[in-house]
């Protein structure tokens, strides 16, 4: 039989085999070094988020509108995703900003999320959670008019609430009651999710957000508007009116539910629009008194990043 080691002898301890130095690197000290060097980075990062806080409070003092800025966390988001490079996958950028964002968004106002579960699951819940932070307050209801409800009271800062569909029931078809000028006022100011494409697990649904605050733009909006018109025009009337009116639809749902004098209509269109805007005069001669329902960032589609 060959010589060997002694078959009592310990292997070389977990411990020192991890203190070697890299093989790819040679990164001085090895890795006591690197984890030196990473808690270095951590200490430095905490020490700019605690900066980052203290300027938080400082706005939160300022008398400005409204705590939540969708718009402005879009064009934040968008802008580190341009600047980003390296192994750190961009999802992950993104969930850690939304995160950071929802927390200091709280340190301004109490900040509640009402949901929408129409089917009694979760999923909605789930997009909420993604966006808004694990440790947000949140409220699940089955139908949407108690999410609304939420939000028209106080007791909710924002509502999520399920993409309109034109095979929506008459109750669920929540956006209708928006065209009805109640007070007070309620706008679309974010759509959910904000990043795809979506990892396996993850739900798959899509959202609208509404809030009494008007939306904010960020450099790559749509826009929602609604109306109610006459039974017989068409959607192609609508589409050349539109167009004539130099609003480029995306999507248009049309609702002729049964019984009702008049039929109404969802359209989104590109761009960010206000309430005066003179291109809705264009309209008028189609959809009675169309009324803006408030606008979104467009969600990244990984593109950027």
């Amino acid at each position: 039989m060959s010589s060997s080691a002694p078959i009592d002898a310990s292997p070389p301890s977990a411990t020192a085999a991890d203190e070697q130095p890299p093989a790819e690197d040679g990164w001085p000290g090895g890795l006591a070094g690197l984890r030196a060097e990473l808690d270095r980075i951590d200490d430095a990062l905490h020490a700019l988020l605690i900066e980052r806080a203290q300027v938080v409070e400082r706005v939160a003092k300022s008398g400005k509108r409204s705590a939540y800025r969708p718009g402005r966390e879009a064009s934040i988001i968008r802008r580190l995703l341009r600047q980003h490079t390296g192994g750190l996958p961009p999802q992950t950028l993104v969930r850690m900003w939304r995160e950071m964002l929802a927390g200091t968004t709280s340190m301004q106002a109490p900040f509640a999320v009402a949901v929408c579960e129409p089917d009694g699951g979760n999923s909605f819940t789930q997009v909420a959670r993604e966006h808004f932070g694990v440790l947000t307050p949140l409220h699940a209801y089955g139908r949407a008019a108690q999410a609304m409800a939420d939000v028209s009271r106080g007791s909710a800062a924002v509502a999520v609430m399920p993409i309109p569909s034109e095979t929506d029931t008459a109750r669920d078809a929540w956006w209708t009651g928006m065209l009805q000028h109640e007070q007070p006022r309620m706008h679309v100011v974010a759509r959910l999710p904000f990043w795809a494409p979506r990892p396996d697990g993850a739900p798959g649904v899509q959202a609208l957000v509404l809030a009494t605050t008007p939306p904010d733009a960020s450099e790559r909006d749509r826009s929602v508007v609604g109306g109610e018109l006459d039974l017989d025009v068409s959607r192609a009337r609508l589409t050349t009116a539109l167009n004539a009116a130099g609003l480029t639809p995306d999507t248009v749902i049309l609702r002729r539910d049964q019984g009702a004098p008049v039929a109404h209509v969802l359209v989104e269109v590109e761009g960010f629009l206000a309430d005066a805007d003179p291109r809705l005069i264009g309209l008028a001669r189609v959809l009675r008194q169309p009324i803006v329902l408030g606008a979104y960032a467009v969600p990244e589609t990984g593109g950027a990043a």
